[in-house]
């Protein structure tokens, strides 16, 4: 019932621009910083609202240490104090389960729409 809410506002005000856009234009490469200061280029996979946050689900382009082809990483997704986007890695293995899921039943719903009604 919330994640129905949550899917109402996604696309809505109050979206991060990051997220909106991924809505509109999959092949998008971000560059996003570590904390040492190196640059690693992802791949917009999805954005998801969850529990009244965005969560940005991301690939990088060139597979980082210990990472798998078909490995992506969670990103919460807020605002800065200047209006920027501001990417932190999510660590909670609940909430990343959770964002993994709500976009599966999205692609779920999707490929279920393409189908014959019965």
């Amino acid at each position: 019932m919330a994640s129905n809410e949550e899917e109402k506002k996604f696309g809505g005000e109050g979206v991060p621009a990051s997220i909106d856009h991924m809505q509109n234009d999959d092949d998008d490469v971000i560059t996003l910083m570590t904390a040492d200061g190196e640059e690693v280029d992802f791949v917009e996979i999805a954005g998801i609202a969850y529990r009244g946050n965005f969560y940005a689900i991301l690939q990088p382009v060139e597979l980082l240490d210990g990472m798998e082809d078909d490995e992506a990483l969670v990103f919460k997704v807020t605002r800065g104090k200047a209006g920027e986007d501001k990417f932190e890695i999510e660590l909670d293995d609940v909430v990343i389960d959770a964002v993994f899921d709500e976009y599966n039943k999205l692609l779920d719903e999707a490929e279920g729409n393409g189908g014959a009604n019965n």
